[in-house]
């Protein structure tokens, strides 16, 4: 995303501020790690403006941060397979950028979404629930893509999800080995089913 000078983001709506820098934190730091104070204070915004905008506190402007942090991510999708020659070369390109994106950030910037999923699903329904309508629409969105080049729906979506759990699995040993390995691994494996699927060679 392009930097913003202060005066820039205190010009942006107080809501918006709140759930982009939450949406930050959460990313990089998870949920219990995240408290409210610091929220309002990378945010800009005054302390009560938080519960103004989510009566209900950190765990619904949480929820709301996820949902955002979703859509925007959805986006890579469009954004690397459009250009891409085929889905099988379009996997390759996902995982190389993911993997080049860890590398850029020191291994900080994985999935917003796993981390806050692996922490919090299981004691906080809400997070849990936006957790998982992210998931959804993402594999929703890639099955699509998957069914217009041929692929039965049925199997285009056993594929996307495997892909997205190669993709997450691979984050999380790759922050922990700090390697890229796990991940352009997890890319040559996810391509090569996609192949196999559309009848394709990856020699």
């Amino acid at each position: 995303m392009p930097s913003r000078t202060p005066v820039q983001d205190k010009e942006r709506p107080t809501r918006s501020r709140l759930v982009e820098a939450s949406a930050e934190l959460l990313a990089r730091q998870g949920y219990n790690a995240t408290g409210v104070k610091q929220i309002v204070t990378a945010a800009q915004a005054p302390f009560g403006s938080l519960y103004h905008f989510f009566p209900g506190g950190k765990e619904q402007l949480g929820a709301e941060a996820v949902r955002v942090s979703g859509a925007t991510y959805e986006q890579l999708i469009d954004a690397v397979f459009d250009p891409a020659p085929d889905p099988v070369t379009g996997v390759r390109i996902f995982f190389a950028g993911a993997a080049a994106h860890l590398e850029d950030t020191d291994y900080a910037d994985a999935c917003p979404i796993a981390t806050v999923a692996l922490e919090i699903s299981s004691v906080s329904e809400q997070m849990r629930v936006a957790c998982a309508e992210v998931f959804e629409s993402w594999t929703s969105a890639g099955s699509e893509r998957l069914v217009r080049h041929g692929i039965h729906p049925e199997r285009a979506r056993e594929l996307m999800l495997a892909m997205l759990a190669a993709l997450e699995g691979a984050f999380v040993l790759a922050r922990a080995q700090r390697s890229t390995q796990p991940l352009l691994v997890a890319g040559e494996m996810v391509a090569a089913a996609v192949a196999a699927e559309l009848g394709q060679s990856t020699g």
